[in-house]
């Protein structure tokens, strides 16, 4: 690699401070521009001419997404503990039911259980689909950095999010809906033993 004189430059150790000449600049230039570090320093031109800002704009869409798959997550880390405290208690009052109760008891345990299973379900589609969109921003910046159109990849991934928020969304509405179902045997349940007494 040719090497450039720092003479050349206009330095002057009396005035302590360098004049560019710009057709030592253009020479500088073209001297990076043929070493190993030209394509860091195109990347870095390409970076700097305000071409990142429709990326960052871009990127906006999955982050949005990100923060709106980040609340459903804390809805449905909350339903699932509350699942988990309420089958403590069922479990509990289990061990000292009899007859018909016990019974009611068990159906119910089964309904926890289902719930459980749908809730983690939720969450495991929903954790992925934010990691998918994280991804997605990766790849947002990577096609900058690299100068690459990579419209299947980004296509690819942001289709993928939406449909494992969709199958979280599924999930979690089976969720309600199961949930519906225990409260109304409970209702069931008290109405019968109100009529009996």
């Amino acid at each position: 690699m040719e090497r450039v004189d720092p003479t050349r430059w206009g330095y002057s150790p009396r005035a302590k401070r360098i004049e560019v000449n710009p057709l030592h600049l253009a020479h500088a230039q073209a001297t990076l521009a043929r070493s190993g570090a030209g394509w860091l320093a195109g990347q870095m031109e390409f970076l700097t001419q305000g071409s990142l800002l429709p990326i960052i704009q871009l990127s906006i869409t999955p982050v949005i997404l990100i923060s709106g798959m980040g609340a459903l997550m804390l809805t449905l880390t909350g339903r699932m503990g509350r699942i988990v405290d309420r089958t403590r208690i069922l479990a509990g009052q289990l061990h000292a039911g009899t007859g018909a109760n016990r019974a009611h008891l068990e159906g119910q345990l089964d309904i926890m259980w289902r719930r459980a299973q749908l809730i983690r379900r939720a969450v495991t589609f929903n954790g992925l689909s934010m990691l998918v969109a994280c991804l997605l921003i990766i790849a947002l910046f990577a096609s900058a950095l690299l100068q690459r159109e990579m419209p299947v990849l980004l296509m690819g991934l942001f289709g993928t999010s939406i449909l494992l928020l969709i199958a979280a969304l599924v999930a979690f509405l089976h969720d309600i809906g199961v949930s519906l179902h225990a409260l109304k045997l409970e209702v069931d349940r008290a109405r019968g033993a109100g009529a009996n007494s």
